[in-house]
């Protein structure tokens, strides 16, 4: 009993003390995040394979799969990105350019949509050629259901995985490797 009265009394001046603190203290320095670091034993992958017309990404040691995964499109997936909003997702060699843990949806790699060629193209027909094209999961606050993500194409022109597929993605690739989007 006297043991239950004396950790009541810690923690409320524990409490109390915590609050004075917060009270007159400057804000509180942002925390550090957990970084998610490659892991030595994964094996290696030189490049990612995405073939749009059997929904699947690979990732590539040389001509060896080391991974593949199932993929869901852009809303319009048939033929190359020409525009912005024409809900397509592009056809061509790109380069994973940028990492977001803080995305809207779980995790995202851009993609460099659009290279040279496909300003070329959108400026030959004075369109805008769109951007903003990532690999990433599933959106952190689902619109629909989770059967809708799962089993039909639904984003805006990027390739969207299960999150637990966009980890391995995420661990297993780096910034500048190259991604090759076939039809």
């Amino acid at each position: 009993m006297h043991r239950m009265r004396l950790m009541k009394a810690l923690f409320a001046v524990a409490s109390l003390t915590t609050l004075a603190v917060v009270a007159n203290a400057a804000p509180a320095p942002l925390v550090g995040r957990v970084a998610l670091l490659p892991h030595p034993h994964l094996p290696h992958v030189q490049y990612v394979l995405v073939k749009k017309a059997a929904r699947r990404l690979y990732l590539m040691n040389g001509s060896t799969v080391v991974r593949a995964f199932r993929i869901h499109l852009g809303l319009m997936p048939n033929g190359p990105k020409e525009r912005s909003g024409d809900y397509r997702t592009p056809v061509g060699w790109y380069h994973l350019i940028r990492r977001d843990p803080r995305s809207d949806f779980f995790l995202s790699i851009q993609i460099s949509y659009p290279n040279r060629l496909d300003r070329a193209r959108a400026r030959a027909h004075h369109w805008q050629p769109g951007g903003e094209i990532m690999i990433h999961g599933l959106p952190n606050r689902l619109h629909s259901s989770l059967s809708y993500y799962l089993h039909s194409d639904w984003t805006d022109g990027c390739i969207a995985v299960s999150d637990a597929d966009m980890m391995q993605i995420w661990m297993m690739t780096r910034d500048g490797m190259r991604i090759d989007i076939q039809p």
